[in-house]
């Protein structure tokens, strides 16, 4: 089956006056934040942890750490499957840019960052869900995540991506709960420490069917290694600053969503179990409603079976079954 699949590439900046668009996940990190009283306060404290995380990071030549800025980008990608120009909103990501003040320079960052997608939603919450109802043991539905994986290395590969980024996507999520990660004797000069996981996590074989490997790291100043998901090699293909562009904004969304992880009060061991019951753990003046978030993730997995799995189902998986990775 011969079938070309076009994408509508959006970019939204994200500054203090971000207001989602109806299109916009709200269980997406930003998006979250950007609601409610508090909204506007809580851009601005979240980018200033971010610039404030940059500059401690990229110490050389910033004696006052003030050097730099990070801007960010939304970046909404819509799926066109017919070529009737109805498109679908098929994931959002970040862009990160880097404002030099003492040269005057805007520094292009790492596209990717944070990740979001509707199919995943509907793959998680619905999908999943619905096999293991009734069963007395957990299991994985068989092709699971293969539509998903193959729709985002299409997109990567596609013109519409090599038109607008330089180099492939790196997505920064948090460590798995319920998995252990040993320290390593690697030691890299911006991403830090590198830890190893005691076995594969399920997010880890989802973005391994995307086409991405994945790498633990925890950076200096911070106190639980991250998960570094990317294509090709993550150590010598981006600069230092692209790589503490990301570390700096997606280990501050971390710290706000997952506080008893990320901003936890002890920093983790050479063998180390995230803990999300964690008391001991410091609080942000960010505002974020968790329990909301992971309510929406259901309904909008239900979205996606209704307005994109099933009216295109076969086109779908005749698609999915031809395509060459």
């Amino acid at each position: 089956m011969n079938k070309d699949f076009t994408f509508t590439i959006k970019s939204t900046c994200l500054d203090e006056n971000y207001q989602p668009s109806d299109n916009t996940r709200i269980t997406t990190n930003f998006a979250n934040l950007a609601r409610g009283n508090s909204r506007q306060a809580n851009l601005r404290n979240a980018l200033n942890m971010i610039d404030n995380s940059f500059n401690a990071l990229a110490h050389w030549d910033n004696h006052q750490a003030a050097r730099y800025s990070v801007e960010l980008e939304i970046i909404s990608v819509d799926i066109d499957i017919e070529g009737s120009g109805q498109t679908f909103p098929s994931i959002e990501i970040l862009k990160t840019n880097i404002v030099d003040h003492k040269n005057n320079k805007r520094i292009e960052g790492i596209v990717g960052n944070n990740f979001s997608s509707y199919v995943r939603d509907y793959d998680f919450s619905v999908l999943l869900l619905e096999h293991n109802k009734g069963q007395s043991k957990f299991s994985i539905p068989d092709n699971f995540g293969d539509l998903h994986g193959k729709l985002f290395k299409y997109f990567v590969n596609s013109s519409a991506y090599q038109q607008h980024f330089k180099k492939p996507p790196v997505i920064c999520l948090s460590v798995s709960n319920n998995k252990t990660y040993h320290q390593t004797e690697n030691h890299h000069p911006v991403l830090g420490v590198e830890y190893q996981p005691n076995e594969s996590s399920l997010t880890e074989q989802y973005f391994k069917k995307m086409g991405l490997q994945v790498r633990y790291f925890m950076p200096p100043n911070s106190v639980a290694p991250l998960a570094f998901h990317f294509f090709g090699d993550l150590l010598n293909d981006y600069t230092n600053l692209e790589l503490l562009s990301t570390i700096s904004t997606m280990e501050t969304f971390q710290k706000i969503y997952r506080p008893e992880i990320y901003n936890a009060n002890a920093v983790a061991g050479k063998c180390y179990q995230p803990n999300l019951m964690n008391l001991d753990h410091s609080l942000t003046h960010i505002v974020y409603d968790r329990e909301e978030r992971s309510k929406m993730a259901n309904h909008q997995g239900k979205f996606a079976e209704e307005h994109f799995i099933k009216p295109y189902q076969t086109v779908l998986e005749q698609w999915s079954a031809s395509y060459a990775q």
